[in-house]
């Protein structure tokens, strides 16, 4: 319970500051991407301000013997670059690119109502459960 409760304040957390840096509307998305019109580098400055605190944190987080509140860190030890990995970041790249909002602004958005939101997140929720059963059978 206790996991799962900070998990839930995490995510409104993280919810909040897509909210403030306008991270929820697709059309900074696509500002970002159209470099030889209307480009906007905001969101450049948004993921610097990201890798920046991640690096941070990583390096002082990982140097724990386990987090505070599981028992291990889940990290993937898989170092190779693979035909799925390529697919998989290319379905992203071309959904986001696309649709204008990337997974995590699009739950973020289900919070204000947005029925944009629900059609991203929706067909996200069915190919989670469909490559899960899809794997589970192999």
């Amino acid at each position: 319970m206790k996991q799962n409760f900070i998990a839930l304040l995490c995510g409104i957390i993280f919810a909040i500051g897509l909210s403030l840096s306008q991270m929820i509307n697709p059309i900074k998305y696509s500002n970002f991407l159209d470099i030889t019109g209307s480009w906007d580098p905001s969101l450049m400055f948004v993921m610097m301000g990201a890798l920046a605190v991640a690096i941070v944190s990583f390096k002082w987080i990982l140097k724990r013997p386990s987090p505070i509140i599981a028992e291990s860190f889940h990290v993937s030890r898989k170092s190779s670059i693979d035909k799925p990995l390529i697919l998989g970041a290319a379905i992203f790249g071309i959904g986001w690119g696309m649709s204008g909002y990337c997974p995590g602004p699009a739950v973020s958005g289900l919070g204000l109502l947005s029925l944009e939101s629900v059609i991203i997140v929706v067909p996200f929720i069915w190919v989670f459960f469909a490559c899960n059963r899809f794997f589970e059978q192999k």
